[in-house]
């Protein structure tokens, strides 16, 4: 049951079974179903996640009331809005799942006993933050300075599995672009 996690972990370090069987006492495991949100503008977020299977995706409601899509997380990702589950405020991000998802969940209070009872964990978290924040600076670098055509062959490559799983104008929000402009995209690329 928790061998795709455990697989994640041990990218990073190694456990002794002691360790991993306190490491998965602490996670929630959960099924949720598709066009579930998972957390509201507003709200504290009270998890972070490793997704097992399906697919999630992050956003905001801009003041024109349209969705902008920050980021999508399917399968051995995780998810959570970070500053709202460390520093405890309200987000102001959606979290949404778009197809059924099977999902391993740690509180704050579990995370922190686990950082506590096994510091090793420190490095895995303190690499995933590093990896997130390098993808983040990068996605805005290319959002300003790339054209549409290369920002799709971008998202292609990070999310292949992704433009026969989610729908178009999900994708075009992420892309800063119409859901018509992604249909042109494609259809140019297709005619190659």
């Amino acid at each position: 049951m928790y061998s795709n996690i455990l697989n994640n972990v041990s990218k990073f370090i190694t456990l002794t079974e002691a360790e991993q069987s306190l490491f998965t006492s602490m996670l929630d495991f959960r099924t949720i179903p598709k066009k579930t949100t998972m957390l509201r503008e507003g709200e504290i977020c009270q998890f972070e996640g490793y997704i097992q299977k399906g697919c999630v995706r992050v956003y905001y409601i801009n003041e024109n009331g349209c969705e902008v899509t920050l980021s999508f997380a399917v399968e051995d990702w995780w998810v959570s809005d970070v500053s709202s589950f460390y520093e405890k405020r309200p987000s102001d991000f959606f979290i949404e799942t778009l197809e059924d998802t099977d999902i391993y969940m740690f509180s704050l209070d579990n995370k922190e006993r686990l950082l506590a009872e096994i510091p090793k964990f420190e490095r895995i978290f303190r690499l995933l933050v590093q990896r997130n924040l390098s993808a983040i600076q990068n996605r805005l670098v290319k959002t300003i300075s790339k054209p549409a055509t290369e920002r799709y062959l971008e998202f292609i490559k990070r999310y292949p599995s992704l433009p026969i799983r989610v729908p178009q104008y999900y994708i075009a929000s992420y892309l800063g672009v119409s859901p018509e402009f992604v249909s042109t995209i494609r259809k140019r690329l297709s005619s190659k």
